[in-house]
């Protein structure tokens, strides 16, 4: 058995929220006769929503989200189940985009998107698939932005649901996977500690929470940038150090972006740094950290390890960058643990299944994900993990929905 293979048997024992989904609607085969298109991180996890899709009827096309987020083996397995696979790890971006065509090739009816890439091009380059485009999900904020914009301008010619917004998304796929890989991927490529180091975080959404919540708990002290008042004052609530970056390039030893912005970490940052620091991004693009500037100005380039790129900079100091500044935690790691993408593929699986059935009813808009499939999730994770929770009464009821 190859190691792709290997890794989605692995994840498919701890994704009992797919299997269940599976289990419910296998016989049905709801998905028959329909083409999902996807454009993902493809690694194990992943790859078994694709086997989930295969197993529910529907023939699906999958190509990557991020040039270097591509597990190979994983991607050559999952032909194994007759997947139409167009994903490679690669630095070209042509040869990404290429994998995107690929799947608009196809003519999907439904896609399921991260980063909006796929969807976006549908759009603009590709108007051709709209013609059999019935909606789209979206797993991510910064390409639930972009479908925003689109909406915004008039330009959205599907509905679209905000998987990334749901509940059961943004509170434990953002907080507690974004926070766990983050420095599961920082750690195993630098070979560091963290405990007593200054940790720098850029952005405090739920991403933030995440990577900065982990940090402290590996004994770091927290210092948090942000642009935003309330989302500042909640970092100082919550314990953290809050500075402008221009302060805060002088003194941290890590360095974390997750705004999903461009310019976060710049020129006039890089010359400040210690020498020895260490910069990741966890946003979804790699326009966080400004690579273009630090490549100009080094005056060295080479790599210390593997996943690992130095930058000796005219001040004699060095910088390495994890990952190219792209996705950390999947350039340079596995991804999300497995129970958490369980659960944000369960709200992608349940969206897929909501506008098979309703999208002819819905308006080119961007929705959130129905408040009962959020609760479903919410439920059936509570059921695998054993627990039970209360429910309110009839009296409870009328007390709650009266006004007196």
């Amino acid at each position: 058995m190859n190691s792709g293979r290997k890794k989605i048997e692995w994840v498919s024992r701890y994704m009992r929220m797919l299997n269940l989904i599976q289990r419910r609607h296998e016989k049905e085969k709801p998905l028959s006769g329909l083409k999902i298109g996807m454009s993902i991180h493809l690694e194990a996890k992943t790859a078994y929503l694709a086997v989930t899709f295969k197993k529910l009827g529907a023939d699906v096309y999958i190509t990557g989200s991020n040039p270097l987020s591509t597990q190979d083996d994983v991607a050559q397995a999952l032909k194994d189940w007759k997947v139409n696979v167009f994903a490679k790890r690669t630095h070209d971006e042509k040869e990404y985009w290429k994998g995107i065509h690929s799947v608009l090739d196809a003519h999907p009816d439904y896609i399921l998107d991260d980063g909006a890439d796929l969807t976006v091009t549908a759009h603009t380059e590709r108007r051709d698939v709209l013609e059999n485009l019935k909606g789209v999900t979206e797993e991510t904020t910064t390409g639930v932005r972009r479908l925003r914009a689109l909406e915004r301008e008039g330009k959205l010619q599907v509905p679209a649901i905000a998987v990334n917004d749901a509940f059961m998304k943004s509170l434990f796929d953002n907080r507690y996977g974004t926070g766990q890989s983050t420095w599961d991927a920082i750690m195993r490529n630098t070979n560091l500690l963290v405990a007593g180091k200054y940790v720098v975080v850029a952005g405090y959404g739920w991403c933030g929470k995440g990577v900065a919540k982990r940090a402290a708990g590996l004994g770091a002290k927290v210092i948090v940038t942000e642009v935003d008042p309330i989302k500042a004052i909640e970092a100082v609530m919550d314990g953290f150090e809050v500075m402008k970056m221009e302060d805060a390039a002088k003194i941290g030893d890590f360095f974390v972006t997750v705004t999903g912005n461009k310019g976060i970490i710049r020129k006039e940052h890089f010359l400040e740094m210690k020498d020895g620091t260490v910069l990741a991004n966890a946003g979804h693009f790699n326009v966080e950290i400004d690579m273009e500037a630090l490549e100009e100005i080094a005056v060295k380039k080479y790599e210390a390890r593997a996943n690992v790129m130095a930058y000796e900079l005219p001040n004699g100091r060095t910088v390495f960058v994890i990952g190219e500044g792209r996705l950390v935690n999947l350039a340079a790691g596995d991804g999300h643990p497995v129970e958490i993408m369980d659960l944000s593929f369960a709200l992608q699986a349940l969206s897929i299944l909501y506008l098979v059935s309703n999208s002819s009813k819905l308006e080119n808009k961007v929705y959130p994900v129905p408040r009962d499939i959020d609760e479903q999730v919410a439920r059936l994770s509570l059921m695998s993990l054993g627990y039970e929770i209360d429910d309110l009464t009839d009296e409870q009821k009328k007390y709650l929905e009266s006004w007196e």
